[in-house]
Formats: structure tokens, C-alpha cells, sequence
């Protein structure tokens, strides 16, 4: 019989299920709300939505909301003069409290643009919990093609970005593709990470 699969919220637990999850991403055009994207279940109901920086009229900002509209991630990119000497572009993902005031929960480090090429790797850490550790993180994968995974530290896939054959039979752009979450892993982080790979590869979220 197999376990039950281990919890591991960045968020929070009520976006961690037990099972694996198919989720659906649809991307909005810039004149609908500033772009972004939605994220819908197998009933087409909304799970997240992410907000384009053309909503909040800030370069580096975007927001990850709940089906509700409510804010569950504030994501900046860093800047100033040492991060723009420095070899990483660094973006911060910050959780809101039941006051509204922000915690920091993960960071992404972004090769510079001439590192891209290359084929180097964008990782991912996490802010440990109370009652768990730090956790690393990386993208194996290119995301424009709708072909990439967001590996752990172990090697093993906790979520998977790729389209439906059908899908891509019908359509030529990438504007539906889905993705495929493992048990016990938080939705809500992986979809932030999303949505800064959607602005790193100057997509929906960009402005």
C-alpha cells in the first residue's frame, strides 16, 4: 500500500493535496486586466489567477491570487546597483498573514540574460517553516516550449509544465498548456514560480 504522500507547504497546507493534480493555464491578453494568466481544475473552476504587472502599473510586481481575488503572493524582483553587477537576477516571493503584513517564503535566482543561452539553470529556494527546512529547487527545461519541470534537490519532479497533444495539434501558440502537480507539494508556490518564469521569458505577465 502506498504512504501517504508528505506535506510540504510554502504557502500554506490547504494547497498541498494528497494526490496528484492536473491543473490548466490559460493565458489573458494584455488588454484584460494586464495580462497574466488563470488556472482552472478539470471543472473549470478557478483555483489562481495571476495579475500582469500592466495591473499595478509596477515593472518586477506581480501578484498570484486565490479563486476569490485575494492576494495570497506579492513577487518583486530585487534591483539596485549591487544586483545589477551581480551574476543572478534575484526574485522574491513574500505571503500575506491573516494582518496582511508579508513573509518572506521563496527566492529565485535568474541567470543573466547571457547566461540563458547557455542553458544555465534557474533555481529555487524556499524560507524554512517551523516545522520543516529549507528546500532547493530547480528548473530542468525550457519553458517557452511548454517543456520543463521544476526538479527538487533530489532529482525528483514535484511539478510538470507541458501541453496536451491534441491541444498542440490545434493550436500553434502556447497560450493553454497545463500543469501537473505531485502529492503533497504546494500549488500556490509552484504556480508563483510560473509566473516569474511567464515575465523572465517576456510573456503574459510582462509589461
Amino acid at each position: 500500500m502506498a504512504g501517504k504522500a508528505n506535506t510540504m507547504p510554502v504557502i500554506s497546507k490547504l494547497y498541498c493535496s494528497s494526490s496528484q493534480v492536473v491543473l490548466a493555464v490559460r493565458r489573458r491578453p494584455h488588454v484584460v486586466n494586464g495580462g497574466g494568466f488563470v488556472v482552472t481544475d478539470c471543472s473549470q473552476m478557478v483555483i489562481f489567477r495571476v495579475d500582469g504587472c500592466g495591473v499595478l502599473g509596477t515593472k518586477g510586481e506581480l501578484v498570484l491570487r486565490d479563486g476569490n481575488g485575494d492576494a495570497l503572493l506579492l513577487i518583486r524582483r530585487k534591483g539596485g546597483m549591487v544586483e545589477a553587477l551581480s551574476i543572478h537576477k534575484k526574485w522574491k516571493g513574500y505571503s500575506f498573514d491573516y494582518e496582511g503584513s508579508q513573509k518572506l517564503v521563496f527566492t529565485l535566482k535568474e541567470p543573466a540574460r547571457s547566461c540563458l543561452a547557455n542553458n544555465k539553470a534557474i533555481r529555487i529556494s524556499t524560507e524554512p517553516k517551523s516545522s520543516s527546512k529549507q528546500c532547493e529547487y530547480e528548473i530542468n527545461g525550457y519553458f517557452p516550449d511548454r517543456k520543463c519541470s521544476i526538479i527538487d534537490s533530489t532529482g525528483n519532479v514535484v511539478a510538470q509544465v507541458g501541453v496536451k497533444k491534441e491541444v498542440e495539434e490545434l493550436m500553434a501558440s502556447k497560450d493553454v498548456y497545463q500543469v501537473v502537480v505531485k502529492p503533497g507539494i504546494d500549488q500556490a508556490f509552484v504556480f508563483g514560480v510560473i509566473a516569474v518564469l511567464d515575465y523572465i521569458y517576456g510573456e503574459s505577465t510582462r509589461c
